[in-house]
């Protein structure tokens, strides 16, 4: 007698904010039915109770199939701690330490100040500056001090605080040391029942963001507990003894005490779990069919959510960096458009133009709706008019609706959804979309470019699915030195130490594949890549779950016993919220000629400073977050007319110099000011009488005013620069356009600092493309990111060779964008840039569409490549105002070297050069105004790209064109056509002016 093979039964559980889903699966291989009952109950305030009843449900309408002692599995997705944040619960959410191994580095931005205040005022705790670290090639910044951590220790105890976030510089790449984890297991001996979260454990690469997500996560970790062993009690009450399990933000399982200790690692599992889920079900369908990339619309009463599912059946990650609640995280989450568009969605018409949403009935529409008897015309209303609903309410109440807005309001969803898809689409092919979520009938059958509409057999329980069928997953990012070995050899190696991950893990090697392999070259660097790698696969049945978070609970030090009055009061801190007319009426402080600046000029100084990067200089956003602590910290910070000065006086000038990627891990310290000092005693020199920006693009724009303040050197930073915009190299400056000696002798001497004791001196150059090789060589010695200080310079000369009012300019540029997000403006965006850099005659638009291709490398330490940008048709714009704006055909490719080069316009076989340096070409986003560095080009992304003409000391000369210009980057063919007439920009200091 020859039995079967064994009947291989999940349950998929998702626990919503409203409903609790369950689903039975019956995933035997030949399995004639696998979805065996599906349902669906109300979200409980206790959840195990909503657990309880959707579980039972399935199990009791399937008794005559299915012993429960056949239950492999259950797995969970779940909105409860993600739901805990949103709301900012007081009751879940703990106070936090923050342990940060750094150094003497990143000091400059301490934990905690990129959260808005509601949520710092539940969640901060002390933070403590200590030894560790890592440079980007491994070795240790500084040992991890023993008795230092234990000091520490003390503190956190006296504290009453039970949550510590540990994160270490480059804590990421180390995994011999352990700085982290020996730094945790210190921690857990001194101070018994402690919640430790290390970053390591946590999120990606980056060292702010990983740290925030660290605190997020650790905030959580009680709350965690309990609620995992509320899961494990739930299913066991069922009479379930089967092991139980969390489904990840990557559709991947992670095990209970796993979820105990990585919340974080669930925010994302709805969306992620709806596209899963979507995967299943059409394999289902049809279980010949091709791997393919498909869209997954998840149409739900408020909102469609449309994420890309990829032919490995998982996500899209999203970016490596995204916005929660306020905090600034990179941990791994799905890439998920989200538009205001629902069955609830409410319909409206104003001077002939039909709007759906986003404004909605939500939860009310069985009550509100035309169909249900309510009063209130809504997205469903439309579709059951349209006849594209049928048994949906009582259609005859909504007979009578206008026949032409009927017909508008369908058009109008039809174009919102056809927006959404093209914007996450990754190629111009036509691709299909896999429907689900209960408001599945506003989407039409056609839609531009789409091959297929699917409507999936249980598409209304694709999220619990999901989760019944999640995998495991073994995650690799790290930095890897390249030596003698190809980058395909490395990353093969570290592809199998992913897919050994995660078979150890529990995953079954024969099923184990790669879903994601990238390589990141890093600038700067000859032999260093960064290889982010994840494989999956399905579960091998047999892990065992073990009691060590519940045995962990039950022996926490008295001590720690939650009390609510550990969490500190309301500090009365609120953030403030500009409004539109705010920012009109807002005056920057400028008297007797100084504009000390406010926090609000920083956030427009940000914004403007990253535009005039040109795609280069690296985002300013860790700058503009240290200076908001210098002000916070009562210090002042002002900014001066190059005119105020005498003729003799002397001007300090320089920023960071290295890697971007460097200094996004390895935060800011005293590496400019050491560079500084050290080169005013080395020459003698007592103090200097004003600042001026290297270039004011991106972070270096910022830099001079963080060491002119009144807590550090004191002394004011010039209304100006020596770019005007951002350049790859250290000679592409205005003062060495002005030295005939071209061996850089505006430049030298210079200095260069690491920051942690590390000085070096250039005196003399043959060139000055030598200063600049040489400098970055030992850069790269002293961990690929130096303060770099170079030769003062005199009021007088300064008047020739500085690039005058571009702090203004950029703060002109941040105000009009911001002002424009605030007013609901983004629509006219590139002419608003444009108004605030000088108007028509200095700059233009000179196209607006898709980027469809990018390509980078990096060569001699610089990233190079080439992006290109489709025009927008008709039919893919929307028209949100009344002004008729400039449409463009045909495509344009832009090369970069760290900054964008050139403007190289294609149709119909003809190409004209539109923009190219030293003329600033700069790349926006279409969507919010904001600059994109070339390393953040992508498929998809709808911008718009605007000239700007450069400032004379570029383009009167022969020298300044060959130094600025497209033959410094080895461009020869290519004569510079400026762009239009430089107009120089207007004084923010001789506008506001009040004399005192």
């Amino acid at each position: 007698m020859t039995t079967g093979p064994r009947q291989i039964l999940r349950l998929g559980v998702d626990c919503g904010g409203t409903n609790t889903d369950a689903v039975l699966l019956d995933l035997t291989p030949g399995s004639k039915k696998v979805v065996l009952d599906a349902t669906k109950s109300p979200t409980t305030p206790e959840v195990t109770h909503g657990i309880q009843a959707a579980v039972s449900t399935v199990l009791n309408r399937s008794t005559t199939t299915v012993q429960r002692a056949g239950i492999q599995a259950v797995s969970i997705g779940t909105t409860h701690f993600v739901n805990a944040l949103i709301t900012r619960s007081s009751e879940h959410l703990e106070r936090v330490a923050v342990v940060r191994l750094c150094g003497p580095y990143s000091q400059r931005t301490p934990p905690f100040i990129g959260f808005p205040y509601e949520l710092r005022d539940i969640m901060e705790g002390p933070h403590f500056f200590v030894n560790g670290g890592l440079q980007i090639d491994g070795r240790q910044i500084t040992e991890v001090d023993e008795a230092e951590i234990e000091m520490v220790c003390e503190e956190i105890k006296a504290s009453g605080i039970r949550c510590v976030a540990i994160a270490g510089v480059y804590a990421s790449i180390d995994f011999t040391i352990k700085q982290e984890e020996h730094v945790d297991s210190i921690i857990k001996r001194c101070i018994p029942g402690i919640y430790t979260s290390c970053s390591k454990t946590v999120a990606n690469m980056g060292m702010l963001p990983r740290e925030n997500a660290t605190i997020l996560n650790a905030s959580l970790l009680p709350y965690a507990e309990s609620t995992v062993v509320g899961f494990r009690t739930a299913v066991t009450a069922l009479g379930l003894s089967c092991p139980v399990f969390v489904t990840g933000n990557d559709g991947t399982l992670l095990k209970l005490e796993q979820a105990a200790k990585l919340p974080i690692r669930t925010f994302s599992s709805g969306p992620t779990n709806s596209m899963r889920g979507a995967s299943f079900l059409a394999n289902l369908a049809d279980p010949y069919r091709a791997k393919e990339t498909a869209l997954v619309m998840d149409i739900g009463g408020t909102t469609t959510e449309i994420g890309v599912l990829l032919p490995t059946g998982f996500p899209r990650q999203a970016g490596n960096q995204h916005e929660l609640c306020g905090v600034n995280l990179n941990f791994a989450m799905p890439h998920v458009a989200s538009i205001g568009l629902g069955g609830g969605s409410i319909v409206s018409r104003v001077d002939g133009k039909v709007s759906v949403g986003p404004e909605s009935v939500g939860y009310k529409l069985a009550q509100d709706a035309l169909i249900f008897g309510g009063a209130k015309l809504t997205a469903t209303d439309i579709s059951v008019s349209a006849g594209l609903a049928d048994g949906v309410g009582d259609a005859t109440l909504v007979k009578g609706l206008d026949a032409e807005l009927v017909k508008n309001a369908t058009a109008r969803m039809k174009a919102m959804l056809e927006l959404t898809i093209d914007s996450m689409k990754t190629s111009s092919q036509d691709v299909p979309v896999y429907l689900v979520g209960g408001g599945a009938i506003l989407c039409p059958e056609d839609l531009i470019g789409v091959s297929k509409v699917h409507r999936f057999l249980h598409y209304d329980c694709a999220n619990a699915v999901g989760a019944a069928i999640a995998q495991v997953a073994g995650s690799i990012d790290t930095v890897e030195n390249m030596g003698t070995r190809s980058i395909d050899v490395v990353q093969k190696q570290v592809e199998a130490r992913a897919i050994s991950t995660a078979v150890s893990d529990g995953a079954k090697l024969e099923t184990v594949s790669i879903i994601e392999s990238e390589v990141l070259p890093i600038a700067y660097t000859t032999d260093r890549c960064r290889f982010v790698v994840k494989a999956a696969g399905e579960w091998d049945g047999a892990t065992v779950i073990t009691q060590a978070h519940q045995d962990e609970a039950t022996h926490r030090h008295p001590m720690l016993t939650k009390d609510g009055n550990l969490h500190t009061k309301p500090s009365g801190r609120v953030d403030t919220v500009w409004q539109a007319a705010d920012i009109l009426a807002y005056k920057p402080n400028v008297v007797n000629g100084e504009w000390w600046l406010s926090e609000l000029d920083l956030d427009f100084l940000a914004i403007g400073s990253y535009i005039l990067g040109c795609g280069g200089g690296g985002d300013p956003q860790i700058c503009r977050l240290a200076l908001k602590v210098v002000l916070r910290s009562g210090a002042k910070i002002r900014v001066i007319d190059l005119d105020s000065l005498k003729p003799e006086a002397l001007l300090g000038w320089g920023g960071h110099m290295g890697s971007p990627e460097v200094g996004s891990e390895r935060l800011l310290g005293n590496e400019y000011a050491d560079a500084c000092h050290e080169l005013l005693e080395f020459l003698k020199i007592e103090k200097l009488d004003g600042l001026v920006a290297v270039e004011i693009g991106g972070n270096n724009g910022l830099m001079n005013l963080i060491i002119g303040a009144s807590n550090a050197m004191d002394i004011p930073v010039i209304d100006g620069d020596f770019m005007g915009r951002a350049y790859p190299t250290g000679w592409q400056t205005t003062p060495n356009v002005f030295d005939k000696s071209s061996r850089g002798e505006n430049i030298l001497p210079a200095c260069i600092a690491s920051g942690n004791g590390n000085v070096m001196f250039m005196t003399k150059a043959q060139t000055d493309r030598m200063i600049d090789a040489s400098l970055r060589a030992a850069c790269v010695e002293m961990g690929t990111r130096v303060g770099c200080a170079k030769r003062p310079l005199t009021a007088q000369f300064c008047r020739t060779a500085m690039i005058r009012n571009t702090v203004s300019l950029s703060w002109r540029i941040g105000r009009a964008v911001t002002l424009a997000q605030k007013q609901g403006n983004i629509a006219n965006i590139g002419n608003v840039i444009v108004d605030s850099l000088g108007g028509s005659a200095t700059g233009r638009v000179l196209f607006a569409g898709k980027v469809v291709g990018v390509s980078r490398r990096v060569f001699k330490g610089h990233s190079v490549g080439e992006v290109s940008i489709v025009a927008a048709s008709l039919d893919e714009e929307e028209e949100d105002d009344d002004r008729k704006r400039e449409r463009f055909s045909g495509l344009v490719k832009i090369p970069f070297k760290n900054e964008n080069l050139l403007v190289e316009h294609v149709q119909d076989g003809h190409i004209k050069i539109l923009a190219s340096v030293p003329d600033l070409v700069a790349v926006v986003d279409a969507g919010n105004g904001l600059a994109l560095g070339t390393q953040d080009y992508k498929y998809g992304q709808r911008v718009i790209v605007i000239g700007v003409a450069a400032a004379p000391q570029w383009t009167s000369t022969e020298r300044g064109l060959e130094i600025g210009g497209l033959r410094s980057f080895d461009i020869h063919d290519i004569p510079y056509e400026p762009v239009g007439e430089y107009v120089k920009p207007d004084s923010v200091i001789d506008e506001f002016n009040s004399i005192v």
